[in-house]
């Protein structure tokens, strides 16, 4: 494992130079090794937080639970046939089962529990697994308010149910809480690969918005998003959303706040004193990004950015600390988004918040503090009633409309980050933007 975390470190030391990242073999040990970590570790202290001492999903090739996809061993890219995966807690004797009621094991973590010459039905292998426990609470994926956790589809709850014995059937319970934390959870070791990820997504960004990519007057937007996704192709990692840059300047009308949803002209042929702006997010070892960032072209004689727009960007990073200094322990996103937007506006801001976990997904699961159109709150249980948990990781997006007479209009300062909330409260995950990139010349600073 040493030899391993070294690699990881080492390859990070040569992102600057060369860019590599971990060939296939070593990501899938990496991938592997977490889940082990995250199966005897993490899922029995989920569990005992959430009073489910059976857990149990099930998944048909194609169709997979969110949850369990993020279970699969490195090798498996889909479930087989139909996988069930059981796990059962017994506090008492601090152990716990992880069986699948399926032909294979499930990775090294994960044991086959069903012969099917002994048992054909599958059915009927797993209710005698849940009889010989003989479980206090079943745990199952249906949820109305986290889509996340609502993976089990109608077949099988209607299968499962009808095979269930009558005395077990008031057991059966919503296993939303326990998903969500499953999935929203990060440990020591993936907060280690994550600042990595973010360090990458910077990294590429920072190409992206330079002399080597952009020739002003000639380089389009939509040619600046293709090279970005081309760049994480040859990288040999994945975007789990396409790539959006686009301009705002002084003889452009502000286009609706989300440039990337409707309105967002293509093929912008990018100009000298433009301010840009990019969303961009990357894939890797099983855990995303998702990076807001800022540049300007510099005009012929200039070597900074105008005064006003180094204003602005400060703006966005004042609506940035309202934020994240109203991220407690136990509120819920509609207390953090109510008391940051009140903050922000006494403080004669113009904000808008609509902050997403992230991780094992790119919008994952957690509390939601705001929505691009849901500034007053987001009325269901993942903002209204989930709470802020430790070892969580959010996407720190929101902006702050500001008025710059010297181009006769409103820009938007739109900014997203990886934020990290621990034990210790919050911290970024790999800094901030506290600088505009400059075009020519690339000038970044990272508030660490």
């Amino acid at each position: 494992m040493r030899t391993l975390l070294a690699l990881i470190f080492f390859t990070c030391f040569l992102w600057g130079r060369s860019q590599q990242i971990l060939p296939e073999s070593e990501r899938a040990k990496v991938i592997d090794q977490i889940l082990d970590e995250r199966f005897n570790k993490l899922l029995p202290e989920l569990m005992d937080q959430t009073n489910i001492d059976m857990w149990i999903l099930i998944s048909r090739e194609y169709n997979e639970d969110p949850v369990l996809r993020t279970m699969l061993p490195a090798t498996w890219l889909n479930a087989r046939r139909r996988t069930i995966l059981l796990f059962y807690r017994d506090r008492e004797k601090n152990t716990i089962d992880k069986l699948a009621v399926a032909r294979y094991n499930v990775g090294k973590n994960i044991e086959s529990a069903w012969d099917k010459e002994k048992e054909p039905d599958q059915w009927k292998r797993l209710m005698q697994l849940i009889e010989e426990r003989n479980p206090k609470i079943i745990g199952l994926n249906y949820s109305k308010d986290h889509n996340i956790a609502d993976g089990l589809d109608k077949t099988d709850y209607d299968e499962f149910m009808a095979n269930l014995p009558k005395k077990y059937r008031s057991k059966v319970v919503s296993a939303e809480q326990l998903a969500v934390r499953w999935i929203e959870t990060r440990t020591e070791r993936e907060m280690v690969i994550f600042n990595q990820l973010v360090d990458i997504t910077h990294d590429i960004i920072a190409q992206a918005f330079s002399e080597k990519v952009i020739t002003p007057g000639v380089t389009t937007t939509t040619e600046v998003e293709w090279w970005m996704r081309q760049k994480v192709t040859d990288l040999g990692l994945e975007t789990w959303f396409h790539p959006t840059v686009d301009v705002q300047r002084t003889s452009e009308e502000l286009v609706g706040h989300l440039y990337s949803f409707s309105g967002r002209p293509e093929d912008m042929v990018i100009l000298p004193g433009d301010l840009l702006h990019c969303d961009f997010g990357i894939t890797y070892l099983r855990l995303n990004t998702d990076c807001q960032e800022l540049a300007y072209v510099l005009r012929p004689g200039e070597t900074e950015a105008p005064a006003f727009l180094v204003e602005a960007l400060k703006k966005g990073n004042q609506v940035q600390d309202f934020l994240t200094k109203n991220m407690i322990r136990g509120r819920t996103g509609n207390e953090i988004l109510a008391k940051s937007l009140a903050g922000a506006k006494a403080a004669g801001l113009r904000p808008a918040i609509y902050t997403h976990p992230l991780g094992s997904y790119g919008h994952s699961a957690g509390t939601t503090i705001g929505m691009w159109d849901a500034q007053g709150g987001v009325m269901k249980d993942d903002g209204e009633n989930y709470p802020l948990n430790p070892n969580t990781v959010y996407a720190i997006e929101l902006n702050t409309t500001v008025n710059i007479p010297e181009w006769k209009r409103d820009i938007r300062i739109m900014l997203e980050e990886a934020g990290f909330f621990g034990e210790n409260g919050f911290r970024y995950v790999n800094g901030r933007q506290t600088e505009l990139m400059l075009i020519p010349r690339v000038k970044m600073h990272i508030d660490k």
